[in-house]
């Protein structure tokens, strides 16, 4: 088999997406780690959690939801849970199955770390692109994550929801 060696423009391209891939997470988790005491999953999750009904979701459904396996987020439900930011309970539908729900202090932190999150992605993200390559992006994205998850069986193509639509999302 030959190999199908990179161009210049896709090598270009590869070692910005690279580049982008391994800085933005510490910039996030800087960010939240500082105003909020947060690693970014964390916030991620407890966010997932504050958009849910009744702020609940079963264990298996935020892990998809933050493209988590199952044992990271019990990891990090463990230190939410420990400093009485989240809950865990048996399901009431399915006594195999937990459940996992945000606290009033956690959704107080969420609120409380929510603007300054949003300010550190539209600073080092969003405001860089204009509205077109915001589509741009999404659409790229969107194709990437059709390759690494062909099932769907992880949220990353997740969208507005339905009852989202009509207000603006205070947590991103």
């Amino acid at each position: 088999m030959q190999t199908h060696w990179l161009s210049d423009e896709e090598l270009t391209a590869w070692v910005r997406l690279v580049a982008v891939v391994e800085l933005l997470p510490g910039v996030l988790d800087g960010q939240l780690a500082r105003d909020a005491q947060l690693t970014h999953y964390e916030y991620f999750a407890m966010s997932q959690l504050s958009e849910s009904p009744e702020q609940t979701l079963r264990t298996t459904a935020l892990a998809q939801q933050t493209n988590a396996t199952v044992p990271r987020l019990s990891h990090v439900a463990r230190r939410l849970e420990a400093r009485g930011l989240i809950e865990r309970f048996p399901c009431p539908e399915d006594a195999r199955a937990t459940n996992i729900r945000l606290t009033a202090a956690g959704m107080a932190k969420v609120k409380q770390a929510a603007p300054g999150h949003v300010a550190t992605v539209r600073e080092r993200v969003l405001d860089a692109l204009s509205p077109t390559q915001i589509q741009q992006l999404s659409t790229i994205t969107g194709s990437i994550l059709a390759k690494l998850d062909p099932d769907g069986s992880m949220a990353a193509t997740w969208e507005v929801p339905k009852r989202l639509e009509k207000r603006r999302r205070p947590h991103s």
